[in-house]
């Protein structure tokens, strides 16, 4: 699996987190009220310089969890295999994403610090239990990036489920990789990449810690 997808979430995540304050705000509606909620709570855990690395992990796990569909970035993400999946085996993949996708974000935060040099959120579209909002997030090296933030009702609630870099989708992209190994090798052997590179994160976050 290729590093792409942590540069994404990282330095469009983290850039909203750093920048929180220094934002051009737009009359925001639910799904924007949701995100920014995120991204103060989130910024709130990586400014307190008294939490021990291991604690700051766990909260800014805990914050993500709370707002971001991990359930249904699974699927899709998944693709056309997730109905031929047995519901453990549903778990297994959620459980697996989600650590990998929280990983990659947890040890890299500190990383993409001074990139990010302002957030605008611009606006947000609404269409019954789907919603987009849109960003652009300035870069010290690069230019301007849009992203978008894709959110899902559900439960009562709104929640992330996709992030789209210059019209790059987070989710497809992943379902490209998994797709390209499932059909050269199979699920099993998807699993098993999975754990490796989890466990290379978990080595990279214990030599931070």
């Amino acid at each position: 699996m290729q590093p792409w997808h942590s540069r994404i979430i990282i330095w469009t995540l983290v850039g909203s987190l750093l920048l929180a304050t220094y934002t051009m705000r737009a009359e925001a509606g639910e799904p924007m009220d949701k995100l920014r909620q995120t991204v103060n709570e989130v910024l709130a855990i990586v400014s307190n310089k008294a939490l021990p690395p291991a604690e700051r992990r766990v909260k800014i796990r805990q914050a993500v969890l709370q707002y971001f569909g991990f359930d249904e970035m699974s699927q899709r993400a998944l693709g056309q295999h997730w109905s031929s999946l047995t519901p453990p085996q549903r778990q297994e993949f959620m459980t697996l994403f989600t650590d990998l996708l929280e990983r990659s974000y947890i040890t890299r935060i500190e990383s993409y610090k001074a990139d990010v040099h302002a957030v605008r959120y611009l606006k947000e579209e609404i269409d019954q239990d789907h919603a987009t909002v849109y960003t652009e997030i300035a870069s010290k090296r690069d230019l301007p990036a849009a992203v978008e933030y894709r959110l899902l009702h559900k439960d009562g609630n709104w929640k992330v489920y996709d992030i789209v870099i210059e019209g790059v989708s987070l989710v497809n992209n992943y379902r490209t990789q998994f797709n390209t190994i499932i059909l050269k090798d199979s699920y099993a052997g998807l699993v098993k990449q999975m754990r490796l590179k989890l466990e290379q994160e978990n080595a990279t976050s214990s030599q931070q810690g």
